[in-house]
């Protein structure tokens, strides 16, 4: 038997995007914009000027009590008693053994009050992640249904949203935000963003979604905004070599293996996963994310195989086109030994071994 059709979860803007005309598809059960004018005028608008995101189908998880920096920095791996009322952190939920429950963004609201923006697809085994190890004075609330989330990213990001806030937002420093009004809607304003330009994510309740991504629209037609879908979001990353859930980072990959030690604070006290990447350390790594450059003709796609001295050992995570670099780029994992940049490397397309090269990442960076 056939199994029933599950309908598609939609975010606050789902209807605006029917009526711009953008491509929908299924992204991890929601309903989403794959591309509106076409995926390369998107990313271009986002490079040198300015484009808008949905990205509704985030989840919010939000954290209070007492004890709410003790339970924040137990099930992440990142420091959260480093941050100040304000501020924002990169971070990662992780298993016993070490490999990623999701990555995460850490806002503290307050001494005890924390905000926790994780990935669509994890967001019900996030919370409940988190809701399983809190054994503190401390609540823990599922908080999607009360936020919608609007990106606004790009050179002219700033410009663009100044005309709508008196925040004054060149005192906003990147992963830094503040509460206030935007075209007199009450929001979050965080310099935070996915695609290597400079940018800001609005948090808004839904129901005011759909009158700011209007102003948003129309603050930005004097410098050409763009909606932007999720395939420009992917390439945008992808260029800055921003790790993505389920490709680069996932239940079996440590943040060492990922090229992620940064966010691993092992100096604090104990959390989930510690003892683990601890054993990983001492050890060493066996394997190592790199990025790749197509020399031949082909896209290194995700799963593909990469074959290392001519012997299968390893795998693509993401790869395609470049816009900014006119490129075919990607990210693999290889064995650490054999990870150098310089590296001749093969990638297996359409049973075609493709030549590549690892590469310095990322890709691209932008001028500060």
């Amino acid at each position: 038997m056939s199994q029933p059709d599950v309908e598609l979860k939609k975010t606050p803007l789902n209807a605006v995007h029917r009526r711009m005309g953008a491509r929908m598809v299924d992204f991890g059960g929601w309903d989403m914009p794959v591309q509106y004018s076409g995926i390369v005028e998107e990313h271009n608008a986002v490079r040198h000027s300015v484009g808008l995101f949905d990205v509704s189908h985030m989840g919010e998880v939000e954290v209070r009590g007492p004890d709410a920096l003790q339970l924040v920095n137990y099930v992440s791996c990142n420091n959260a008693a480093k941050l100040e009322k304000g501020q924002a952190q990169y971070s990662g939920l992780l298993y016993d053994h070490g490999g990623f429950v999701d990555d995460i963004l850490v806002h503290k609201v307050d001494e005890d009050h924390f905000f926790i923006c994780v990935n669509a697809s994890n967001q019900d085994k996030d919370y409940d992640y988190i809701s399983t190890a809190n054994l503190m004075k401390t609540t823990v609330e599922f908080a999607s249904d009360r936020y919608a989330q609007i990106a606004v990213q790009g050179p002219k990001a700033l410009t663009v949203l100044q005309k709508l806030t008196s925040v004054p937002l060149e005192t906003i420093r990147y992963y830094w935000f503040v509460d206030g009004e935007i075209n007199g809607i009450p929001g979050r304003i965080a310099r935070t963003g996915y695609t290597g330009e400079d940018g800001f994510e609005l948090y808004v309740a839904p129901e005011r979604a759909e009158p700011l991504w209007d102003a948003l629209l129309d603050a930005g037609s004097d410098f050409g905004i763009r909606p932007c879908g999720l395939g420009a979001r992917n390439t945008l990353r992808l260029e800055a070599k921003m790790a993505l859930y389920g490709h680069e980072i996932s239940a079996s990959i440590t943040p060492f293996e990922a090229d992620l030690a940064w966010i691993v604070k092992l100096d604090k006290p104990d959390f989930i996963g510690k003892s683990a990447l601890e054993k990983q350390k001492a050890e060493g790594i066996q394997r190592k994310l790199v990025g790749f450059e197509m020399k031949g003709r082909g896209i290194g796609r995700d799963g593909y195989e990469v074959l290392v001295d001519g012997q299968p050992n390893g795998w693509v995570t993401s790869g395609g086109p470049a816009p900014s670099l006119n490129k075919n780029i990607g990210l693999c994992y290889v064995p650490t030994a054999q990870a150098e940049p310089g590296r001749r490397i093969d990638i297996s397309v359409r049973n075609q071994a493709v030549a590549a090269e690892i590469v310095p990442t990322p890709f691209y960076k932008r001028a500060k």
